[in-house]
């Protein structure tokens, strides 16, 4: 029998490699570096007032006396990124309950990476500016944005063993939990108990129905954005309430896999009786495809069913408008330059902080035996990751404007993490591309 090929359509001749592109782990990297530029470009262009002016627009969202009025600009830090670290939260927590973080030996480099490249730049950073101007910027060079971070390393393919993927994106996870502690200890405006008391309480009403096993999700989500609004009036960051919430996601399944399969087994057989040509399904059919829409709904951990249907808006909605924003840096300041001792500090901390912090207390976990080099995966291949480690951006953002009011010293900040994580991913991307084996598939 012969079988002829169906011609594309124009339509899926364009709609193929945009496909391809946002199925591909560098897609949200290259994304982020495409809005960074025309952040950069549209702030320093003759229509940069235009730029500056509508981040600065109100937006009043509610009715009556119930409503909260903020800048544009706010609705994207305090409100899209509460998503963002919402997803961070449930990934942090997959890996601690069944990943990478789940056993002490497992967790040991990655935690041992982390904590090696947070306090090292700190105290880069610290030794750097001392008690000038922009001492309050020292949690700027401590964070690694995991998607650039894995958007550089994918553009590298085949060459990349998969435990050194592991390894990075374990160690990123636990960098953002140490990011996210530093915000809620140490950046944090006025607090107003009140609120606070009211956040702690519904914080106590989520750990009720997760001790319960209730998995009614859109009631954890309605009493996580009453969560993140008493938190935005406490003073407490309103992005806690993302993480929070997510740690008290239920992870429980109600239909196990073997399950499962004998469920979808039977329904299927009860589908397949009546597969006669018509057009139209039989009623038995409608009932065994809703029993199917159950139960694939059922045999996901609820934890992993939100990661995995708001991963793609955070990769490719949230993160890009949060670069936008954020990354429309004035690259003239008056007669001083691009740089000043704050970008030189932040740079430096970003990128030797990581490499040495990193790197020394992988070396050190190693060599007591607390941990062992990952699989296929040389000396120099840890020093690549630890430079990639330097790629602060989203999270070192995201620091510095709660750091910084004075809009000439955020400026200078995003200066240094601009040039920083540039310096970094380029000389991670040219050590590793120089050093792994041309194929670990």
């Amino acid at each position: 029998m012969l079988k002829f090929k169906r011609e594309k359509s124009v339509f899926e001749t364009i709609k193929d490699p945009f496909q391809r592109f946002f199925r591909t782990e560098a897609s949200s990297g290259i994304l982020l570096i495409v809005f960074t530029l025309i952040a950069l470009v549209w702030a320093n262009s003759p229509w940069g007032n235009i730029y500056t002016s509508l981040w600065a627009k109100k937006l009043t969202i509610g009715f009556g006396e119930f409503n909260i009025s903020e800048t544009l600009g706010h609705w994207i830090n305090d409100g899209l990124m509460a998503i963002f670290f919402f997803v961070v939260g449930l990934e942090i927590k997959r890996e601690i309950v069944a990943g990478e973080l789940s056993s002490l030996k497992q967790a040991s480099l990655p935690i041992a990476a982390a904590i090696g490249g947070m306090l090292v730049p700190a105290l880069i950073f610290v030794f750097l500016v001392g008690d000038g101007n922009g001492s309050e910027g020292w949690g700027v060079p401590m964070a690694t944005d995991i998607a650039f971070s894995l958007g550089i390393l994918s553009l590298l393919g085949k060459r990349v063993p998969l435990s050194l993927k592991i390894f990075l994106t374990a160690f990123a996870i636990v960098d953002d939990l140490g990011a996210v502690l530093i915000i809620a200890i140490f950046y944090n405006s006025g607090i107003v108990l009140n609120a606070l008391f009211i956040a702690g309480a519904l914080v106590f009403v989520l750990l009720l129905l997760n001790y319960f096993r209730l998995n009614a999700i859109s009631l954890y989500i309605l009493i996580g954005f009453i969560l993140w609004y008493f938190f935005l009036v406490s003073g407490v960051h309103p992005t806690l309430a993302g993480v929070i919430l997510a740690f008290l996601i239920p992870q429980h399944r109600k239909v196990m896999g073997d399950e499962f399969v004998l469920y979808m087994r039977e329904n299927l057989d009860e589908f397949k009786k009546d597969c006669n040509g018509a057009i139209y399904l039989s009623n038995k059919q409608m009932v065994a495809i809703d029993k199917m829409e159950m139960l694939t709904k059922k045999v996901q951990s609820p934890v992993q069913e939100l990661e995995h249907s708001l991963h793609g808006f955070v990769s490719y909605f949230v993160m890009p408008v949060f670069a936008l924003a954020n990354a429309g840096i004035i690259l003239t300041s008056g007669d001083t330059g691009i740089l000043n001792s704050l970008s030189y500090s932040i740079l430096l901390a970003l990128v030797l902080g990581n490499l040495i912090g990193i790197s020394l207390a992988s070396w050190i976990v190693i060599k007591t035996g607390l941990a062992s080099l990952p699989k296929n995966v040389k000396w120099i291949n840890l020093i690549g990751i630890a430079m990639l480690g330097g790629m602060g951006f989203t999270m070192s953002l995201f620091i510095s404007n709660l750091a910084f009011s004075d809009p000439e010293l955020l400026n200078q900040a995003k200066i240094g993490i601009l040039i920083g994580s540039l310096i970094a991913g380029v000389s991670g991307y040219l050590i590793l591309r120089f050093t792994l084996s041309k194929d670990h598939s």
